[in-house]
């Protein structure tokens, strides 16, 4: 939606406790507010929602676009987020599922609202499924970005380690007519998800890290070449990708194997000199 109708939509439903008029009417919505995966600012988006025992499940579907809308960018750098159900506002932990669990939610979203299947249809984007925990009163406090970042920068990893994992599954379950739209669905959802989270990296917490620690210049330069030499595996597999009834099936394993390792350093690194550095300061 253009922003000023999302303010329109969102100023309605602060003032009216969630109830809407006009197209809207007899919608139910939720307001989800996100910290900014680069600015650190808040963003709050209108969102339809499916309630699933005490969770509740959001799509980012952005209408059936090929690009994840920001809010999703947003909560795998900062998953603690805010939620507004017109009566009651709470916070979150937000939370992208994953494989076979992703595809059971999904289900779960499109049994109660059908129109989510037809944005699926529109797009080779598999379109992800957000769980929302409430976090309980007494053990939630503001929330500090970079608390929130050391505490959930393992997780991010190792989510983004399951999506290569399942993209790597997917190259060895298919023989060359078999590399299709799901190899492609894999790899837009994990190479998209790459770069914001070393986005958020470079842009924010890298350079804010280094002015604390100027001691550590070595270790953010190292980690700024490392997104480097990701970005342009990346590159080199999704060109193979877009073209697929000419690639090898060994050229794109290849790509994919130089990648786990690349990650597998990276990664390890990352958590061996960041997380601590976050911790101290947080």
């Amino acid at each position: 939606m253009p922003l000023h109708f999302n303010t329109q939509i969102i100023d309605e439903f602060r003032s009216r406790a969630g109830q809407l008029s006009g197209p809207f009417e007899g919608w139910v919505l939720l307001l989800l507010t996100t910290t900014g995966a680069r600015s650190g600012k808040p963003h709050t988006t209108p969102l339809g929602f499916v309630e699933d025992g005490e969770r509740l499940l959001v799509v980012g579907s952005a209408g059936g676009s090929d690009r994840h809308p920001d809010w999703y960018r947003n909560i795998l750098v900062n998953p603690t987020v805010t939620v507004e159900t017109g009566t009651e506002t709470w916070q979150a932990t937000a939370v992208a599922a994953t494989g076979a669990e992703r595809d059971e939610l999904f289900a779960k979203v499109v049994a109660a609202a059908p129109g989510y299947a037809d944005y699926q249809k529109g797009t080779d984007r598999v379109l992800p499924v957000v769980v929302l925990h409430r976090i309980p009163e007494d053990d939630y406090r503001p929330p500090n970005r970079l608390d929130a970042l050391a505490d959930e920068l393992i997780k991010i990893h190792e989510w983004l380690r399951t999506e290569l994992a399942a993209l790597a599954e997917g190259l060895g379950a298919h023989t060359a007519p078999g590399l299709t739209v799901e190899l492609r669905r894999h790899c837009l959802t994990f190479c998209s998800a790459m770069a914001v989270h070393h986005g958020g990296e470079d842009a924010g917490l890298f350079p804010y890290l280094a002015r604390e620690f100027p001691e550590h210049a070595g270790t953010f330069e190292r980690l700024r070449a490392e997104h480097g030499t990701v970005a342009r595996i990346l590159d080199e597999l999704q060109a193979l990708l877009a073209r697929l009834d000419e690639a090898e099936p060994a050229a794109i394993r290849a790509e994919v194997d130089a990648l786990r390792a690349e990650l597998d350093a990276h990664f390890a690194y990352e958590e061996e000199h960041i997380v601590p550095l976050l911790r101290g300061l947080a």
